[in-house]
Parts: structure tokens; sequence; C-alpha cells
């Protein structure tokens, strides 16, 4: 296109044309069909999981995590087929508040564990997810430097967005699959103080806090549900001029268990320091977590807690199933926003709502529309 810039009446301003550019796509790349993953069969799957193979454990852990019915229904079958080879491992929750060091923390438990005790250990991390796009940060295993390349460790984070219990629920199965693919040392971390520490007391053997000195913790009464269900409180940055602090911490601590109820299992939960950066006082933590093992399976509470875990998960597991079930049925679903409209009015109590959406569900069951 010639320039106006050329035209008479601008005598003595030319303006070139300029070259042609050159498409943005390289010439010489030939294009080459995807390769498209294999799909595995439930056989598959167990005998990859069973043979320890990583890649096929993480493909389970994806099918678990899945939404879509077809992979749930795969998921299912493939972890009853590896429930005779699960249940043989240590299963410890670590929980704590954000910027306790627990990834730190694990990443130097974990270490030590694998050296001193031998075995294959597998980390599930249940990591923050946003609020608003629901994605998840997985940077659990930037911080776990040796973990993450360790040949004996498998790391998984899972996002913590939707529904508490599912993610619970899922964390819970995907531990059946690394059951039985020969780890027998099961890390749960969750996100930090909340709900979630409820569900990781209901699926491991040894729930471990870490705490922080000076933060006042042991005075604030909102934070005692979580220090009942520790079987060990451990207070982390116990190094240099915080020494002192950790120490008198640990003190503070101790006496306020003392003003607890006796655990139902017997034992009394021991309260230690320890500094996960420099390494410091990570031998005495699990040697205090073996203490405990050995307790609980000298008095039989062991197998009691796993016996009591299975019946809560069965029940979890009928509670979420009928949940999805009420709020994914049609007619329920055009109902609920008509319902919700008639309470904002005050047209209807929240409860006689409540019990009209019910009654209208379970008239659709014996329906059956």
């Amino acid at each position: 296109m010639e320039h106006p810039e050329n035209n008479e009446a601008y005598k003595g301003l030319t303006v070139n044309a300029g070259i042609e550019q050159p498409s943005s796509v390289n010439p010489y790349l030939k294009s080459r069909p995807r390769k498209k993953r294999r799909e595995f069969s439930v056989q598959d799957y167990v005998e990859g999981i069973v043979k320890g193979d990583i890649t096929v454990l993480s493909q389970a852990v994806t099918l678990v995590e899945s939404l879509l019915p077809e992979h749930q229904q795969v998921a299912q079958e493939v972890i009853e087929r590896c429930l005779p080879y699960a249940g043989r491992s240590v299963r410890i929750g670590i929980s704590g508040v954000p910027g306790a060091g627990k990834s730190t923390s694990i990443d130097v438990f974990g270490t030590h564990v694998l050296e001193q005790y031998g075995g294959k250990l597998a980390v599930l991390a249940i990591d923050p997810s946003s609020e608003r796009s629901k994605g998840s940060i997985l940077g659990d295993k930037t911080r776990m430097e040796k973990l993450s390349v360790h040949p004996k460790s498998f790391i998984r984070p899972s996002p913590s967005a939707g529904s508490l219990g599912g993610v619970a629920r899922k964390t819970r199965e995907t531990i059946v699959l690394c059951e039985a693919a020969g780890f027998d040392k099961i890390f749960v971390e969750t996100v930090g103080v909340g709900q979630s520490e409820t569900a990781v007391h209901s699926m491991v053997d040894f729930f471990l806090l870490i705490q922080l000195a000076g933060t006042g913790d042991e005075l604030q009464g909102i934070k005692r549900g979580i220090m009942e269900m520790a079987d060990g409180i451990i207070i982390n940055k116990a190094d240099g001029d915080n020494l002192e602090r950790a120490r008198l911490a640990a003190t503070q601590f101790r006496n306020a268990l003392h003003l607890f109820p006796a655990p139902e299992s017997g034992w009394t939960p021991e309260v230690l320091t320890y500094s996960g950066f420099y390494g410091i006082g990570i031998k005495e933590v699990w040697d205090m977590v073996y203490r405990y093992l050995d307790f609980v399976k000298e008095n039989g509470y062991f197998e009691y807690r796993r016996n009591e875990q299975s019946k809560y998960w069965m029940y979890e597991s009928i509670n979420e199933h009928l949940r999805h079930s009420f709020y994914h049925n049609p007619q329920i679903a055009n109902m609920l926003s008509e319902e919700e409209a008639r309470v904002l009015k005050g047209e209807r109590t929240s409860f006689i709502a409540a019990k009209h959406l019910l009654d209208t569900y379970y008239a659709t069951l014996k329906t059956g529309k």
C-alpha cells in the first residue's frame, strides 16, 4: 500500500515500503501427531501399583481425584482390588499453623526416617487452593528439596478446593493405593489449623502438631480441640536466640495439656523442641513417635483406632453420597433457587423450606422420577 507521505504534497519526505516480515511459525518445524497416553485397564493399574510403578500409581491417584463418573468407577474397582495389599504402613498426620515449617520439617523427618529405618515414604499434602480460580499452589515439592529427589519417596500434593470431606476421602483412598505400592510410611500434611485436622486425625495412627514459640496458641481456647487430638506436640525453630523461648513454650504446652482429659489411648502426649532448618532434635521426635506406636500396639489401641477409622469412613461415604444425590437431583436443582427466594422474602422459614425440599426428594425416590 502506497504511503500518503509519498504524495506530491509532501515533497522531500519519502517513506520506504519496508521488508516483508517472516512467519512466526518455524517453517522447518514438522507437525508431529500427539502421542496418545496409554489407557490402562483395572488389571493393569493393580499390577502396576503392586509392582511399585510410580507412573501407574500417579495415574491411579489422578483417577481417584477425578470428578468424572467413568473415572470414579474405575478408581473404586482399583481400590477394592488393592485392599488386600494395604494396611501395612505407619500413617503419620502432621499439622500446624501456616509458617510453622511443616514442609521443611517433613523434608527433614522423611529423610531421617528413610535413612534410619529404610522402607518407602509417601507424602500426601493437602495443598492450599485459590478461592477464586480453585487452582492449587502445589508448592510443597519445591520446599521438600531432599525428599522430592529421593528414590524411595513419593510426594503427591492435592488441591483442597471444594468439599473438605471429598478431599479427605480421596486422601484416604490414596493411602490405600500407596500402601499397596509398598509404601510402609505415610505422611499426611494439612493446610493449617482448622477443620481439615479432624479429617486427617481420622485416617492416621499418630497425629503430630507443630507449633512455634511465642504465638500464645497454648492460651487460646479455640485451639483446644486440635491440641486434644495431638499425640505429640513439637516446638519448631528451637535454635539460636529462640532456644529459650522454645523451651518456655514447651513448658507452657505441657502445663496446658494437664488441663485436658486423659486420652483414650492411655498415652500422655509429649512436648519436644527441635529445629527443622538446622536438623536439631529430629531423632528425639521420631523416638517419641515409635515409643507411642509400641505403646498403642501393646495395649490394643492401635487396632481399635484403625477399626474405628474404617467405620467412620464408611458413614462418611454414605453421607457424601446422599448429599451428592440430593443436590444433583434435577427436580431439587430447579426448586432450590425458588425456595431460597421465598426464605429471603420472609414467605417461608428456613426449616419449612428444607422440609419441603426433602419431602420432594423422597417423593422422587419413590416414584423414580
